[in-house]
């Protein structure tokens, strides 16, 4: 029942604007509300910790921003208050995440100057 559960939410289809749109309710702007501020808080920190594996924290140093990989080469980055960013490249790095993903999140990411580290 628990890997039922856990197979059907790995393989659901989206492409990348689909993704970006599913996850406009995570930057915590009035007009995207489907669940409470501290909800989106708490869901953004899990991103931010734990979204992308053990490469979760490099991800934070080099994004500066709450972000999920998926095995099929997808990452959502949320950038709270300001948009959802969805990326997809096929090739994953030893952690299990895009390899060109996360290059893309973090050059996209400085050259918006996008991060909660500032």
């Amino acid at each position: 029942r628990v890997l039922g559960a856990y197979f059907h939410q790995c393989a659901i289809e989206m492409n990348c604007v689909q993704l970006a749109c599913a996850g406009r309710f995570l930057i915590g702007a009035p007009e995207t509300a489907l669940i409470s501020v501290e909800n989106v808080r708490h869901i953004n920190a899990l991103m931010m910790t734990c979204g992308h594996y053990d490469g979760s924290g490099e991800f934070a140093c080099r994004v500066g921003l709450p972000g999920k990989s998926g095995v099929g080469g997808g990452i959502l980055v949320v950038v709270p208050g300001r948009a959802s960013v969805a990326i997809w490249s096929p090739g994953l790095n030893d952690q299990g995440n895009s390899a060109l993903g996360t290059t893309a999140a973090e050059r996209l990411a400085r050259h918006m100057g996008w991060t909660v580290f500032s």
